[in-house]
């Protein structure tokens, strides 16, 4: 049986969301089974967005308290981000498989190359990924409990202190029939719980593909910096002894392959989810601030921690976002000093140029970014929280001159 390459053993531990929601990422083709499950996923989910919208346009035709719209858009507006994010995958699909096929052949190639340091170059970057996708699990199942607990808890509440049974559910949506009917209330509760299964699976399952691609091609970076810098023998200037020229030229003919198919498996991740990304980072502003408008105006204490989490964890999904795009940005260019630091000075003029060149390109950082207007990196998301606390300060204003 052929070893499981180490990206596909990365891959194989976040299957299971792809898998629920029929993105396919097994095959080259998609099969019958996956378009079935996918477009089960979505004919299920739709009756509960158009029942949510119609909920807030009643509401808002209505003249309803704005209290209690600012409930329901972050949830409906996650949900949005979520279709939007699987939807922008499945359309690059054939990218995704190129891309897994590049990342494959590069730790091919690095085999090769990298010596007994590998595993302390490697073993850091898995580590610091799988500590990321255990801590996002944790949120995520904390949030579908909540979600699904928090009607449990308030039906209870209620029953025990006014004695009578009120059956809530975890979306105030506005369906054909009565939901609080007994009858029709177990339905509706399963199908709002399944809708936010999916909901968390696609936003999970697809950037964890990001991290996960995102930590193979900085590790690629590093093997090559590490390459780069033993390129050439240390050598002592008085003890100069003539290197094989012809030995190291071949060698850095294959670094700069090497690198060039980094930068290309960059690039195809970046066509993989700019627009995406786009969508993500307008979005996020919104979440982030009418969840923190919610914590702070809410009395209701269930609803007040049930914002919290979806806070926290809105803050820690763009966070993680953020910070693997700056981590790839930032092994790009780190490079650059590898190859100065190479003992170039102990090759032909033949190699140097080449060094030059390699060392002009690294200083260009592959970035990922968001449909080309803003890169994603934690610049970004500070960005991001600067623009959340502005709206959230004209909310606070707005609230507060209202209740005046």
């Amino acid at each position: 049986m052929p070893e499981t390459s180490l990206f596909d053993g990365s891959i194989q531990k976040i299957k299971l969301p792809f898998r629920l929601i029929g993105i396919n990422i097994d095959h080259k083709k998609r099969n019958l089974k996956q378009n079935c499950i996918l477009v089960f996923n979505y004919l299920w989910v739709l009756p509960d967005f158009i029942a949510t919208l119609a909920w807030l346009v009643r509401r808002i035709i209505n003249g309803e308290d704005f209290m209690e719209l600012t409930y329901v858009v972050p949830c409906v507006t996650n949900g949005f981000v979520a279709d939007a994010k699987a939807i922008f995958l499945i359309l690059q699909e054939s990218k995704v498989h190129t891309l897994m096929d590049n990342l494959r052949a590069l730790e091919t190639k690095s085999k090769d190359f990298v010596n007994s340091e590998k595993e302390s170059i490697i073993k850091p970057e898995i580590t610091f990924l799988n500590i990321v996708i255990k801590v996002l699990n944790v949120i995520n199942s904390l949030m579908l409990v909540v979600f699904i607990m928090i009607p449990l808890i308030k039906t209870a509440v209620n029953y025990f202190t006014t004695g009578q049974v009120e059956l809530l559910l975890p979306f105030l949506d506005v369906y054909p029939f009565d939901s609080t009917e007994f009858k029709y209330w177990p339905f509706a509760f399963i199908h709002q719980c399944w809708t936010v299964v999916m909901t968390l699976l696609k936003i999970c399952g697809i950037d964890y593909f990001f991290f996960t691609c995102c930590t193979h091609i900085r590790i690629q970076f590093k093997l090559l910096r590490h390459q780069f810098q033993e390129i050439i023998a240390n050598r002592s200037v008085s003890g100069f002894d003539p290197v094989d020229q012809m030995a190291i030229r071949t060698k850095c003919q294959e670094l700069v392959k090497w690198h060039q198919g980094i930068i290309s498996s960059a690039d195809m991740l970046e066509g993989i989810y700019s627009k995406s990304t786009l969508f993500n980072f307008m979005a996020s502003s919104m979440i982030i601030c009418l969840s923190g408008f919610n914590v702070t105006t809410v009395d209701d204490t269930v609803l007040v921690v049930t914002f919290m989490v979806f806070l926290f964890m809105s803050l820690l999904q763009v966070f993680f976002l953020c910070l693997f795009g700056d981590i790839l940005m930032n092994s790009s260019m780190e490079v650059a000093d590898a190859v100065y630091n190479s003992r170039w000075y102990f090759s032909d003029m033949v190699i140097r140029r080449n060094i030059l060149l390699v060392q002009t390109r690294a200083q260009k950082p592959c970035k990922l970014t968001a449909a080309g207007f803003s890169d994603v990196n934690l610049m970004a998301y500070m960005k991001i929280i600067s623009s959340s606390w502005s709206y959230f300060a004209l909310l606070q204003t707005i609230y507060g001159s209202r209740i005046e």
